[in-house]
């Protein structure tokens, strides 16, 4: 098999449609501003507000509207394929106001966004104030091979639940992934960027008004994947987690993402020997013998190779940080007993059918599907969910793979980490979330990773604020005390479902037929 046949499918999308506006609008030809440098303040002169000293140098913020921003503060540097290192220090006081560089990427079908610049390791800092002792609130963006922490505006969040918002930049894809037989590490190196920021956080968030002693970590899609494999390495540098559309425990059966992409064991996982397998077909293929010859090659020669950033999407395990199949881990209760806050979205596949399956589908084309992807089982699922039943047959699939591949991982997740953790579920369900243009009308919905905008509202935001304002007092406070203020997740059926008007417990197993797909 070619290693590009190995690859995932595509950037999976953590930005619904107005983080994608953002992203090609207004920050797809982003050039980054050179840092300026400006002498310190004289000695015995009062610290201005808006400055503060790190463990690498003083850093200048910008004064906002009832808060203050810090964008594109080191964290760390990074060499090509090595452990990140402390950020090397400044003198005098470095300008804050525009956020560094992206890592590198090559975008994708719904982010223009590219870069070729691997000094990346940006943090930025949302603050209400550079006083006290506030919760802190820690980003891990999703999407991914592409993205960045900048693309995500923290400042309602900050502001309205006076709380400190950190987000960050990490290595994705072959530059976060790969690996080499001997290379150390491998397929752990955006891993391992995460815990350099969680590290940083802990060294310097007082600096910004934040209590390192209360720490909550949480991310979408491959970010709240993240946040999952932090819970299960080393002591966590954390204190609570909210995870929003997990890959943890989410398998792929055939067709279900890309039209030919073969089933897999897992989307979010590889076997470190697999990767280092591929990496050194990938290498020959470059024509370098070895790690030292790839690392001089430029960056857009990797990036050139097709779908390189794709096919070191998956984290390695059995290494350094991750033992064993992360699944395993939590099925033996290996994980961190901290306060998690943890769900899906109503309709989370309808964004992949209709990313991935553009062209129309008729019902023998859906039947077709099912049998591919379900062979033991296609008549029960199409009784079960006959295409007549829905709007269209793409509405059917997606509500097939919704129900089979997010919900059943979903709920087996929350009851593996419920029988040692604190665990508070929810279902984001505002039906008009995501009103993707490209998509046909049917696969509107609460689809994968729309309720982020909703704790990140931009001034474009348009959709239910006082949802908004709801999540964002509850995420806040679950950051504050460790609840959100509803029962715990049990073995029971219930969880919190989000929607406009309709706040309040659901039968998340019979709404999803759980019991069918068991």
């Amino acid at each position: 098999m070619h290693p590009s046949d190995r690859a995932f499918p595509g950037n999976v999308p953590g930005h619904t449609t107005s983080h994608r506006r953002l992203i090609i609008v207004r920050r797809g030809t982003l050039l980054v501003a050179a840092v300026l440098l400006v002498s310190a303040c004289g000695k015995g002169e009062a610290m201005p507000s808006d400055v503060v000293t790190t463990d690498t140098g003083q850093v200048k913020g910008e004064q906002r509207d009832g808060h203050l921003r810090f964008q594109g503060v080191p964290y760390a540097g990074a060499q090509r394929w090595k452990p990140p290192v402390r950020a090397a220090a400044w003198s005098g006081v470095r300008e804050a106001f525009e956020p560094g560089s992206p890592c590198p990427q090559v975008g994708s079908g719904y982010s223009e966004t590219k870069s070729t610049n691997e000094d990346c390791l940006f943090a930025n800092v949302t603050t209400p104030s550079v006083t006290g002792r506030k919760p802190v609130l820690v980003w891990v963006h999703g999407d991914g091979a592409i993205g960045a922490g900048h693309y995500f505006d923290a400042e309602r969040l900050a502001r309205q639940g006076d709380v400190v918002v950190v987000t960050f930049n990490y290595r994705m894809g072959v530059f976060g992934g790969f690996g080499l037989p001997g290379l150390e590490h491998s397929g752990e190196f955006g891993l391992l960027d995460q815990r350099a920021a969680l590290e940083w956080v802990q060294r310097n968030i007082s600096a910004f008004g934040g209590d390192p002693g209360n720490v909550t970590l949480f991310g979408v899609s491959f970010g709240a994947t993240a946040v999952g494999a932090h819970l299960i390495g080393q002591r966590p540098l954390f204190h609570k987690a909210i995870m929003h559309s997990s890959f943890t425990l989410v398998d792929v059966p055939r067709g279900a993402w890309f039209p030919d992409l073969e089933a897999l064991p897992s989307l979010a996982w590889r076997p470190v020997p697999e990767i280092q397998e591929i990496g050194s077909m990938i290498s020959t293929e470059l024509g370098c013998a070895d790690v030292e010859c790839l690392r001089k090659l430029p960056a857009e020669k990797l990036l050139g190779y097709p779908q390189i950033m794709n096919i070191f999407q998956p984290v390695g395990y059995g290494g350094s940080v991750l033992p064993r199949l992360p699944g395993d881990s939590l099925e033996a209760g290996e994980f961190a007993n901290v306060p998690m806050l943890v769900g899906a979205t109503r309709d989370e596949h309808n964004s992949f059918v209709g990313l991935f399956r553009p062209d129309p589908m008729s019902t023998e084309d859906y039947s077709r599907l099912v049998r591919e992807a379900f062979p033991d089982r296609a008549a029960e699922i199409e009784r079960e969910y006959p295409a007549g039943a829905f709007a269209s047959p793409k509405q059917a699939w997606a509500t097939v793979l919704t129900d089979r591949v997010w919900a059943r991982a979903t709920f087996r997740q929350n009851t593996l980490y419920a029988k040692k953790a604190p665990v508070y579920a929810f279902e984001f369900a505002d039906r008009n979330a995501a009103t993707n243009p490209e998509f046909p009308k049917e696969l509107h919905g609460a689809n994968h990773s729309s309720d982020i905008d909703y704790l990140f509202p931009d001034e474009d935001f348009t959709k239910d604020r006082g949802l908004s304002d709801h999540m964002i007092r509850t995420w806040t406070d679950f950051a504050r005390t460790g609840t959100p203020g509803w029962p715990r997740f049990s073995e029971g059926q219930y969880v919190q479902s989000l929607a406009p008007g309709a706040i309040g417990r659901v039968d998340y197993a019979a709404e999803h037929r759980l019991a069918f797909w068991r």
